[in-house]
């Protein structure tokens, strides 16, 4: 079944979790390049980090989530795990279909609720289209669909913001 994202300016999309089958990301122990693209690139906390729209950017992004969502917020692994997986989608959404030179990638917290958020400045709109078993693209805003407990599509007068959020238990 297709569940159509229409993609309006501010509108987002209630979901309930689901399992979805996905390649499982293990954090390491220690990830130095994760705390070296920190040191590069800044904290997507502190605001905006603006990435360069290649393929090996979806690397840089996953690695800046998970030292934010493990290591400076504390949340589990497996919420670490969905939003790298998460945020590597967008990412590569962003690289893959706006012929962007640059993305933005910011991350935001507040109580019960993570944020993710990509910039980009096309305005073409994500399209959430129908799974097949056998797909072997196609399959993003499907994950983030499943996996996010809410997203959307923020028009932007210069391009879009694509986000998505998880709630999260607070220690």
């Amino acid at each position: 079944m297709m569940v159509p994202m229409a993609g309006l300016e501010g509108v987002e999309q209630p979901r309930q979790r689901a399992n979805a089958t996905a390649a499982r990301w293990i954090p390491a122990v220690e990830d130095e390049q994760g705390l070296k693209a920190l040191e590069l690139f800044g904290s997507p906390t502190d605001g905006e980090v603006r990435l360069p729209s290649r393929p090996e950017s979806a690397a840089t992004a996953r690695r800046l989530t998970q030292c934010v969502v493990l290591r400076q917020w504390g949340l589990s692994a497996q919420t670490t795990e969905h939003a790298v997986l998460l945020v590597s989608e967008l990412v590569g959404n962003a690289v893959r279909h706006t012929g962007a030179r640059a993305f933005g990638l910011r991350m935001l917290r507040r109580r019960g609720w993570i944020r993710v958020e990509v910039r980009d400045p096309s305005r073409g709109l994500p399209c959430l289209m129908p799974v097949h078993e056998l797909d072997t693209s196609g399959r993003g805003l499907f994950l983030v669909d499943k996996l996010s407990d809410r997203w959307g599509v923020d028009l932007l007068p210069r391009g879009k913001t694509t986000w998505f959020e998880m709630r999260v238990v607070d220690r």
